[in-house]
């Protein structure tokens, strides 16, 4: 039987030849190729769009706005309504005067800290930990997850990935305890030194590599919690640019750095953004637990020093002063660093269209 669609007294039976003059237009067999213009002719203009107004918008994608309505409100709750609360970094704030009636003092709290050598200890410590930790926590995920998708066998690979991720869910102090059961004064590894007639470490306690400890710690609890997103972004590559690379003789660290690595690329650099704007921001508890051991001249951050003054101190405007200057210098280091980001050829964080 003939497909509906064939040519039905177009063009005689058995030939390609153009249609008879003055009969019906041709119409296109399934399979076919699309029918180019007329050579020499008009363009044919697309269909006109027709614009909505908001209110014709908003009647065709209400129930989309009632869903998404519970989310905003839970942002204006807990996240936008909280910031008014930084008016206190302005005020001489009294908790037992309220924030209406405390003095207005302006940026005086802001001058304080400027001029307090405990608080640029803190952020040259905070800075000197972010710094330490991009060159030494950050790549590692990024390995990691080159290892794991190495991995053919789909068995080994899901256990590795179950035995790395495990550690993101143990607590910091079950973390420090661990450490401290392996490189204390009295763990495993200072007890095998003893009996060999060796002095036993002291790591847990030393001021001077307390940063490498920390970073070995964050290694050990994150690093493989980090290579999910990493992971996410390889099972996006097309298996087939691996098969032709292979077959074009590229081996495998050719295929790792033209292939997999620019996959990465944006990730990294989306990453990378997001650390940036954490650069004041390296963690409280797991250097609030360790700082007796070796002293606030080492563990001590900007998280702990707003804690210590604000809290246990009771000086609430400067140390809110000090909070609302450590998210003003991470929201500047996003913009900048997306900035850069923009002009390297990248997306970013915020989009330029």
């Amino acid at each position: 039987m003939e497909d509906q669609t064939t040519v039905r007294g177009t063009a005689p039976r058995g030939g390609a030849g153009p249609a008879l003059a003055g009969g019906p237009p041709a119409t296109r067999t399934a399979g076919d190729p699309p029918t180019a213009p007329p050579a020499g002719g008009a363009p044919t203009k697309p269909a006109a769009t027709i614009t909505k107004t908001w209110r014709q918008r908003l009647r065709a994608d209400w129930p989309l706005v009632a869903m998404t309505l519970p989310a905003i409100g839970l942002l204006l709750v807990f996240h936008y309504a909280p910031l008014l609360g930084n008016v206190i970094a302005f005020q001489d704030y009294s908790p037992f005067v309220g924030i209406r009636d405390s003095q207005f003092v302006g940026f005086w709290h802001f001058s304080r800290f400027f001029t307090d050598p405990l608080f640029w200890r803190a952020t040259g410590n905070t800075l000197l930990i972010t710094a330490f930790q991009l060159v030494f926590f950050f790549p590692v995920p990024i390995a990691l997850a080159l290892l794991l998708n190495s991995i053919l066998n789909s068995r080994v690979r899901v256990f590795v990935q179950s035995v790395v991720y495990l550690p993101h869910f143990f607590s910091w102090v079950l973390v420090i305890t661990l450490f401290q059961q392996i490189l204390g004064g009295a763990g495993l590894v200072s007890q095998i030194l003893r009996e060999s007639g060796n002095s036993p470490l002291g790591i847990m306690t030393d001021p001077d590599t307390f940063i490498l400890l920390v970073t070995s710690e964050m290694v050990w609890k994150d690093a493989g919690w980090g290579t999910i997103i990493f992971l996410a972004a390889l099972s996006t590559v097309n298996q087939s640019l691996y098969e032709a690379a292979a077959a074009d003789g590229a081996g495998r660290w050719r295929r790792t750095w033209h292939i997999t690595l620019p996959a990465l690329r944006p990730v990294i650099v989306l990453l990378l953004i997001l650390r940036l704007g954490d650069a004041l921001t390296v963690g409280f508890e797991q250097f609030i637990l360790q700082r007796n051991a070796v002293g606030s001249r080492a563990a001590e951050v900007l998280d702990t020093y707003v804690y210590y003054t604000g809290i246990v101190n009771g000086d609430y405007s400067y140390a809110a002063a000090v909070g609302l200057f450590k998210g003003l210098f991470g929201l500047a280091l996003i913009l900048a660093a997306n900035r850069i980001a923009h002009v390297f050829g990248e997306q970013g964080v915020y989009s330029r269209s």
